[in-house]
């Protein structure tokens, strides 16, 4: 009970830091804008290579043989992740494209793109006594090829951007595999040594990564709002946001469920499927986009709909664990808490 009481706080404070963030960027751009006073471009490339080091620190290699076995659960979520939210994408935009601004519609696309959360997963899948082992694997997997697809994907459709922001794909991958893939692999190669090291500054190390995340929400809507954020959009911005990212979420609860019952999977499987199939990631998310779209002006835009989603996607899917484990097909404790000692997932998410 006090170790959810203080992951509450934890989310409590991270959301206060993002709306601080975005009042400080409204009211004084100039502080963390590119060139800044505060310098966070520099500061924030920096912090681009150390939370990626710390996710390649903290994810446990150990832990991917666990629940290997079912491979159709496996497939059902990284297809979700990275096949089925892209073509959503595309069928919103079919329909409601014209209607949405251009920046938000890419926006949008960048959360479709993204892999799914790590620890928020497997926190959400023990409370609700799903397999653990298997959520383990599946959001471990989806870091790991999010670091090369979600780029990859973003890159492909910024590079056939109509607004002059268009990305050379080759440098794009290039800048990946310095920044993102480089300390990943660090991280990796270091764990053996310095792992127990590692687990006794973890809750430190959960602190840095969020503190990073801030910085960068204040870089990238302080460069925005300097170039006219407020005065384009508005209120009405949020308003579309937030329908957007329900547009996304509750669809996606819903289908992945019908996808699990329409397979037979059992229970347990079935909450593992809906929680990290319908998940994205804010942790990877905001650096990758302050790493791919450096030097667009329209940054704040383009990171607010994972912004937004990340906040509900909590919410929701606390409401939905906890109905999950009231069910009344009692799990026997072995089943439950499999392999909840071989979790070590970098707690950038709460």
């Amino acid at each position: 009970m006090a170790s959810r009481k203080h992951q509450s706080g934890a989310a409590d404070w991270f959301l206060i830091g993002m709306v601080g963030a975005v009042a400080l960027a409204s009211i004084a751009p100039d502080l963390g804008r590119t060139g800044g006073l505060l310098r966070l471009d520099v500061v924030g490339n920096i912090g681009i290579f150390l939370i990626f080091f710390l996710h390649g620190m903290g994810l446990s290699t150990d832990s991917l043989k666990h629940g290997a076995s079912r491979w159709k659960l496996h497939l059902m979520v990284q297809l979700s992740t990275f096949a089925l939210f892209p073509l959503w994408w595309l069928l919103l935009n079919a329909l409601v494209g014209r209607f949405i601004p251009h920046d938000l519609l890419l926006g949008f696309f960048y959360l479709a793109v993204l892999p799914s959360t790590v620890s928020s997963s497997v926190a959400m899948t023990a409370l609700a006594r799903g397999n653990v082992a298997a959520a383990v694997l599946n959001a471990s997997l989806s870091t790991l090829l999010g670091v090369v697809l979600t780029p990859l994907l973003a890159s492909l459709m910024f590079s056939g951007a109509a607004d002059g922001q268009a990305m050379d794909v080759g440098d794009t991958m290039l800048r990946v595999a310095q920044m993102l893939l480089l300390p990943f692999v660090l991280g990796q190669l270091l764990r053996p040594v310095v792992g127990a090291w590692f687990q006794k500054i973890k809750p430190w190390t959960t602190k840095v990564d969020r503190t990073v995340i801030l910085l960068l929400v204040l870089s990238a809507f302080s460069d925005s709002v300097a170039d006219g954020f407020w005065s384009q959009h508005g209120l009405s911005l949020m308003v579309m946001t937030t329908v957007g990212v329900c547009l996304f979420l509750f669809p996606f609860l819903w289908l992945t469920k019908r996808i699990a019952k329409t397979l037979n999977f059992p229970v347990e499987d079935e909450i593992v499927a809906v929680f990290c199939g319908s998940k994205k990631t804010l942790a990877s998310g905001v650096p990758m986009a302050k790493l791919l779209f450096a030097g667009n002006p329209a940054m704040g835009v383009l990171v607010l709909p994972i912004m937004f989603y990340h906040q509900l996607q909590l919410f929701v899917c606390a409401v939905m664990a906890k109905r999950y484990a009231e069910r009344g097909d009692a799990l026997t404790p072995s089943r439950s808490d499999e392999n909840t000692g071989d979790i070590d997932c970098q707690g950038q998410q709460p």
